[in-house]
């Protein structure tokens, strides 16, 4: 079954068009290295919660958008093979993304279960 990295992290909110042209572009590296697909999105209904939320998780501060990156890959031995090149990769050292990494949350996961309309 699959393997997902997951990552949750804020932009500032005007920078709606960097983010998409940052993903556009590292995204193809990614697919490149194994990745079978890549969603990246922009949080339009992401509720504030009384006890925990996701503006909290990533320290959301004042015009900023909580956004979420997701990477499927095939097994998790392809995602550490993936990410050991993507790390020396040269485009990927150029390439300047508009996310702040100390308000970021991120983990790999396994797939449990998989259903599909």
């Amino acid at each position: 079954m699959s393997f997902f990295d997951i990552a949750i992290y804020t932009v500032a909110s005007d920078d709606k068009q960097a983010l998409t042209d940052f993903a556009t572009s590292a995204d193809q590296i990614f697919l490149e290295y194994g990745a079978l697909r890549l969603i990246d999105g922009w949080g339009e209904d992401v509720p504030h919660g009384k006890v925990t939320d996701l503006y909290r998780a990533v320290a959301a501060g004042e015009g900023r958008t909580v956004c979420v990156g997701i990477v499927e890959w095939p097994d998790k031995a392809t995602r550490d093979a993936g990410w050991a090149r993507l790390e020396t990769d040269p485009r990927m050292q150029g390439i300047q993304g508009p996310m702040d990494g100390k308000h970021m949350i991120f983990g790999g996961f396994s797939g449990l279960v998989d259903i599909t309309a």
